[in-house]
């Protein structure tokens, strides 16, 4: 039981059925038949009965009302209070992240912290391997770090929280003469020039194992700086293999943008140290949920 389930409870209660109650929170009606039935296995009870088109309480929800309204009310008293003591002082939350996930998910993370609380400055550092975003968040250089990794990080002295999978797609630049089509087999990476990030790197790793798996690519550069892998590939250098968190920006710029099948994905992850988290950083981790929140709502309406 958390407290959007009990919110979404009282909306119900207090709007008088669900479609209503739905329309007030601005979320889908299966989202919140959801996550109330959810909140009625986790009670072992029924909350609700159809009654015409609507539904009234049951015994077992007139009697969670109350408490309901109460845990609602001292959480909001609570955000108030710590709101308003942030708000009273400017702050700063030192983030660190690897590339790929310093486009996405972290400027949607940023620009969302940035709106709710304006106040605030961010500095963020950036690294490029999973140890290094460890490292730094261990020694305490940033409070919260994004990494992208092949298998789930384990850091036994930090919090991981999985944000998403990013599949590895093929930008080409534009009139490239690959066949038409949204994506590309592994098989027909064969014979292309690459320019890839140089060896020891995770992506070069993640690149490195698609090649393996039966293409004969061209490694035409080896670049330090994947801010650089774009421009090369605008230029007509070559292709390459990229995260999809490099589709908005490949699309943008006219490169050509496929998917490689079977899909291999970098898998995003948030870090931090749970024990001395500053306000700043704890209402950055608030953000990161709410984004989390609306990424799951969208799948299930999806």
């Amino acid at each position: 039981m958390d407290a959007r389930q009990l919110g979404y409870f009282l909306a119900i209660v207090d709007h008088g059925g669900f479609g209503r109650a739905a329309e007030h929170l601005h979320i889908a009606q299966p989202s919140l038949s959801q996550a109330m039935a959810g909140l009625e296995r986790e009670l072992k009870i029924k909350l609700f009965v159809r009654a015409g088109r609507g539904v009234v309480l049951t015994d077992a929800g007139e009697q969670l009302v109350g408490p309901a309204r109460r845990v609602i009310r001292d959480l909001d008293d609570a955000r108030d209070v710590v709101r308003s003591a942030r708000q009273l002082r400017r702050g700063r939350v030192d983030l660190v992240t690897m590339p790929s996930p310093g486009i996405e998910p972290l400027t949607t993370i940023m620009s969302a912290f940035s709106r709710e609380w304006p106040a605030m400055t961010v500095n963020v550092a950036g690294v490029f391997t999973p140890e290094e975003v460890v490292e730094t968040v261990v020694s305490g250089v940033a409070e919260i770090g994004f990494l992208g990794s092949s298998a789930k990080p384990y850091t036994a002295d930090l919090t991981v929280r999985h944000i998403e999978d990013q599949p590895l797609v093929l930008i080409s630049p534009p009139g490239s003469g690959l066949p038409a089509g949204d994506a590309v087999e592994r098989s027909q990476l064969t014979g292309l020039r690459l320019v890839v990030s140089q060896r020891g790197s995770l992506m070069r790793q993640l690149v490195d194992d698609v090649l393996a798996s039966g293409a004969d690519a061209h490694l035409v550069a080896e670049v330090a700086h994947r801010t650089s892998i774009l421009p090369l590939v605008m230029s007509g250098l070559g292709h390459a293999v990229m995260p999809s968190s490099w589709n908005s920006i490949a699309t943008h710029v006219g490169a050509e943008v496929r998917r490689i099948e079977p899909s291999s994905v970098l898998r995003v992850s948030a870090v931090w140290r749970q024990d001395v988290l500053t306000p700043g950083a704890a209402a950055f981790l608030e953000v990161l949920d709410k984004h989390l929140d609306a990424e799951d709502s969208a799948e299930v309406d999806s």
